[in-house]
């Protein structure tokens, strides 16, 4: 044995190992593999540590010198110079214009303008290491890279360089192509510019909302001074809007924003004196500096700021979904740099009839000079096409010179008992049973007396919402509770049907529920919602169930690019069934219940059927009208906005011819805006195509006086004082809508039950003790 093979024998424990087979010359004197030989073979001879670490090697050598490379031939490009900027145009549906708006708002000033702490807080926000690093961050590349290969969006690290030359030479979209051309130049400036030059080009070419480009002009958007004079604080909320200027600003934020924001101006802060630029003293007796309220752009006076607005916002969504943004800000950013042209959906008859309605019955009546409370009335409407899910007519308040915010869009009131068709669209949906077992339908009794306790599976569910003006409607029908409006009632069925199923049917049907929980106080409209929401919700009712989401813009173009825009009608969310059920009990609202004054008994209806509710939220903060037709769908809201701080307040006794205790209801102005408007462009009477068994439109709550026998009496050329729905076909089986009457003879409705003596004009004034309040 020789000493290999007695090492080996050892190391097998001591035996003597077997002797090997030896070769057998083969042809030309080539021996043959040994079977069991030691040789490397297949998958472990490709996986040798050398080759994978030669490998290795290999890539990091092709990654360097393609790098190398990218360097040598990636040249410094010209910058993005405002003169070059293009406006943007904007059309009505027709084609013709309604504005050009494209001269950015901005205006240079030498970084010596701006003072040095305030220059300080801008490093601190964004990249505290802006004075060491040579002007990239790595990793923070790498990440953004993956992200945008996989689809994640942005998620920050880069510099201030970066970021500058991201906003100077490049553009927002979210390629790989971009970000590797932005990794190159960010290297190459870091070497050309000094520190400073780097930093006054960031703050002059970052967008800080409000259509602000640069510090100068962000300093008088916010706090109307010039760069020159903001202070520490200010300059810490400038620095900070810079991660989310839409979300951040002060004036439309949310109270989770306006706490994010408050956060982030707290780090800022800290970091200034982590960094030794601010003293701990000083920091410790600093406030957050609350900005002043925005100001619209000179030219957009009116609703065409409003419509303007919608439209970039709507755009911007839009890029920010097919990736060709990271961001909402960004997106609005490319959108504001001009080049584009938009046309919307606004029909300009109905836009022109939506305005001098709102004018006529409300706007034209209010005199803040002589009651404090008109000034802080805000009216806002959307108009949506059922079938196509275009917005016909916006109106965002009686002048965006005005009022910057658009109240066509806010979502920060309650929609009250709006939210109501919304519980019984999915206790149908459900099939849902009250306590007692029995199918939730439109002639299902339930207690309707104010405070009754809501019960769930035998058990008192701990909320007992007071009915308008206390009313005690003993058992009523779910058909008569909807149109009174009554509280106890929709309570009870939100926690019949389930309140998680309540949050998801809404959630189909179109509103934002995102954060909102599932508690027996939503069934009373409790959470935010738009004019142009709701709008949504009630327009996917209308459509027989099919998802409608209002778009205001039917094209965008910039250059040669065209960007695709989604259907805004999308596939059955509901069955059809349960959606012309809430439809057909809708009609009763109207003929029956709380917008009868201003809908039913209108002269102008002349027989058109409509469905529809009123709402009115807490201590008459908000009121609302939502209804439609088979053709058109309109939400009206009024909002009470304290004109100097902003807050939410009562409109009671504005106008100064209020009835009763002066309150501002949903079946007041907002039905009286929504009826003059609707019947204003109808161009013909139509008839709900309803496939339901139930509902005031199948079963009328009310009794037409009998038809008389016609005359030879000329007729006469007065209209109707007031007209019952036309009749529709009934699905077979079912009895018809309407009793038959002669063409000119329409027959006046008449409820057949007197309601209680104090009949409340709507149904949502809770009282704070029995649950929370939802506004403050």
């Amino acid at each position: 044995m020789g000493r290999a093979e007695e090492r080996r024998a050892r190391q097998r424990g001591g035996h003597r190992a077997s002797p090997r087979p030896r070769r057998s010359p083969g042809p030309a004197g080539r021996g043959r593999a040994r079977p069991g030989g030691s040789g490397r073979t297949g998958t472990r001879a490709l996986f040798t540590w050398k080759r994978v670490l030669g490998t290795f090697l290999g890539l990091c050598l092709l990654g360097i010198g393609g790098f190398v490379l990218l360097y040598l031939l990636v040249p410094v490009p010209e910058g993005n110079a405002a003169a070059k900027l293009q406006s943007n145009v904007y059309k009505y549906g027709d084609g013709t214009v309604l504005a050009r708006d494209g001269e950015v708002n901005r205006e240079v000033v030498d970084l010596a303008e701006v003072p040095k702490d305030v220059q300080r807080t801008f490093v601190a926000a964004e990249n505290k290491t802006f004075y060491q690093d040579s002007g990239v961050d790595l990793k923070g590349t790498a990440r953004g890279l993956v992200n945008t290969l996989s689809g994640k969006g942005a998620q920050g690290g880069s510099t201030i360089t970066q970021q500058y030359v991201k906003n100077y030479y490049l553009s927002q979209e979210q390629t790989v192509t971009r970000k590797l051309r932005e990794l190159v130049i960010s290297l190459k400036v870091d070497r050309r510019m000094s520190k400073d030059d780097i930093l006054a080009g960031y703050i002059n070419t970052s967008y800080y909302g409000r259509n602000a480009y640069g510090i100068q002009a962000a300093a008088q958007a916010y706090y109307r001074v010039d760069a020159d004079e903001l202070t520490v604080e200010q300059g810490a909320y400038l620095a900070a809007l810079l991660q989310a200027p839409s979300q951040y600003d002060w004036a439309v934020a949310s109270p989770t924003s306006k706490e994010l924001a408050r956060n982030r101006w707290n780090y800022v802060l800290d970091n200034m004196v982590e960094e030794g630029w601010l003293a701990a003293s000083e920091r410790r007796g600093m406030t957050f500096p609350v900005p002043k309220a925005p100001q619209g752009t000179p030219g957009m006076g009116g609703q065409t700021g409003y419509l303007v607005d919608a439209a970039n916002a709507e755009l911007a969504r839009q890029l920010v979904a097919q990736g060709a943004a990271e961001s909402q800000d960004d997106a609005l950013a490319m959108v504001e740099h001009g080049g584009w042209t938009l046309t919307l959906n606004i029909d300009r008859k109905k836009q022109k009839q939506l305005e001098e309605a709102a004018e006529e019955q409300l706007t034209g009546k209010l005199d803040p000079e002589r009651r404090t409370v008109d000034g802080n009335v805000q009216p806002g409407a959307v108009s949506v096409d059922p079938g196509t899910g275009k917005v016909v007519a916006m109106y965002g308040g009686a002048d965006y010179l005005e009022h910057y915010r658009n109240n066509a869009t806010r979502r920060d009131y309650q929609p009250a008992s709006t939210f109501k068709p919304v519980i019984l669209a999915a206790a149908l949906e459900e099939g849902a049973e009250t306590q007692d077992g029995e199918p939730i339908t439109a002639e299902t009794l339930y207690d309707g007396d104010s405070r009754h306790q809501v019960m769930d599976d035998g058990r008192k569910a701990g909320f007992a919402p007071p009915n308008e003006d206390e009313v005690d409607y003993g058992d009523v029908t779910v058909q008569t509770a909807m149109n009174k409006s009554v509280n106890a009632v929709f309570a009870q069925m939100g926690v019949d049907v389930g309140m998680d199923e309540v949050m998801r049917v809404a959630g189909e049907l179109g509103m934002d529920t995102d954060g909102m929980q599932a508690v027996p106080a939503q069934t009373l409209g409790s959470m935010g919602a738009s004019p142009l929401e709701m709008a949504g919700i009630y327009a996917t009712l209308d459509n027989h169930g099919k998802k409608v989401t209002p778009a205001v813009l039917a094209s965008a173009e910039h250059k040669d690019t065209v960007v695709e825009l989604p259907d805004p009608v999308g596939g059955q969310v509901i069955s059809r069934e349960a959606a012309d059920t809430v439809t057909s009990v809708l009609t009763g609202v109207v003929d029956d219940g709380t917008a009868r004054a201003s809908v039913r008994d209108n002269p102008a209806r002349q027989g058109q059927q409509v469905a529809g509710k009123t709402g009115t939220s807490d201590f008459g903060r908000s009121a609302w009208f939502t209804g439609y037709t088979p053709d058109l769908v309109t939400s009206v809201g009024l909002f009470g906005e304290d004109a100097e701080t902003g807050r939410q307040v009562s409109m009671a006794g504005a106008t100064g011819t209020l009835p009763g205790k002066g309150r501002v209801n949903g079946g007041g102005f907002p039905a009286q805006i929504w009826a003059a408007y609707t019947f204003g462009v109808m161009d013909e009477v139509s008839a709900f195509d309803l496939e339901t068994t139930q509902g005031a439109a199948v079963r009328p709550t009310y009794t037409p006086p009998p038809v008389e026998e016609p005359t030879t009496e000329a007729p006469t050329s007065q209209p109707p004082t007031s007209s019952a729905p036309p009749a529709s076909p009934s699905p077979a089986g079912t009895p018809s809508r309407t009793p038959s009457r002669t063409p000119t003879q329409t027959p006046s409705p008449t409820p057949t039950a007197q309601p209680p003596t104090s009949t409340p004009t709507d149904g949502t004034s809770p009282d704070p003790s029995s649950f929370p309040d939802g506004d403050e």
